[in-house]
């Protein structure tokens, strides 16, 4: 697949997840902090300025800061795949 066509589907994907995040802050059913942090992270594979805003607020917490790379680098492992 296209870097673009790539990029603007892993965009609108972590749109759409942030969409359902907000809505799952306000409804008990849905896990709104587990749908910002999937979202979030598809964002920032794509975005330096969400990247850097997600390095500033992460490396605080050396095990947080740790998991996100880890699950950054098993995302551009998937998406390099595709």
């Amino acid at each position: 697949m296209k870097y673009q066509a790539k990029r603007v589907i892993v965009l609108a994907l972590g749109l759409v997840f942030i969409v359902l995040g907000v809505i799952g802050l306000a409804l008990p059913f849905l896990q709104g902090f587990l749908f910002l942090a999937i979202g979030i992270l598809l964002i920032s594979l794509y975005s330096p300025a969400t990247r850097a805003w997600l390095d500033k607020h992460t490396v605080k917490y050396p095990k947080m800061h740790k998991v996100v790379l880890k699950v950054e680098d098993f995302a551009r492992r998937a998406l390099d795949k595709i």
